[in-house]
């Protein structure tokens, strides 16, 4: 059966779509990976029409509403990892999308702001009874703010993954390719940074 991730949260802006492309690209050299992308704004769609054709080969799907469910059970039928991006708020998709996973990746900047939006993706997973996992991106690379805002969260009992992700031009430059930052810069600190969540993920997994 497929390992299906599904990176979720409610609010816009924390690098949710550039972080599910970088882990189905990550993947795609050793296992079968598709992705799936639900998310209306369509930027990932974007990203894998103008990915090469010699980069590392995905299996992609645009889909909507009431063909999510049977697109994803087609797709974790031919596949050893399917790659969800959902929208940036709690619908029905979203929830099709929380239901159908194995693990919700829920990607979080250092700020309150998101820490307050991600409660609702938490409680959407809980309440499908499905595992979660919150990570820091997009995180600065001076202050003390990492710090602070992990502190609080492992006191708040929050499912916080030890690794984080730090706020990288590699990551933007990448994706405008279509690609990811481990094809364009393998031995960067981001690709390493997207490696030790990969690993983390899998691990989280079994």
């Amino acid at each position: 059966m497929a390992i299906v991730i599904t990176v979720a949260q409610q609010k816009g802006g924390t690098g949710k779509t550039t972080l599910a492309a970088n882990l189905a690209a990550a993947l795609a050299p050793s296992r079968k990976v598709a992705l799936l992308d639900i998310d209306p704004q369509h930027s990932l769609t974007r990203w894998n029409e103008l990915r090469p054709a010699t980069a590392a080969q995905l299996t992609f799907s645009d889909v909507s509403g009431w063909r999510v469910t049977g697109e994803l059970d087609r797709l974790k039928a031919a596949h050893d990892v399917v790659v969800i991006d959902s929208p940036p708020q709690i619908d029905t998709d979203a929830r099709l999308a929380i239901r159908g996973a194995t693990l919700v990746l829920i990607p979080v900047q250092p700020s309150p702001p998101d820490i307050w939006a991600a409660e609702g993706t938490l409680k959407l997973a809980a309440a499908e009874k499905r595992q979660a996992a919150l990570v820091l991106n997009r995180v600065p690379s001076a202050g003390k703010l990492r710090e602070t805002i992990a502190a609080q969260l492992r006191r708040d009992g929050r499912p916080l993954l030890t690794a984080t992700i730090g706020n990288r031009t590699g990551f933007a430059t990448a994706f405008a390719e279509g690609l990811a930052v481990t094809e364009t810069a393998p031995r960067s600190m981001a690709a390493n940074e997207l490696r030790a969540l990969l690993t983390e993920l899998l691990e989280l997994i079994g």
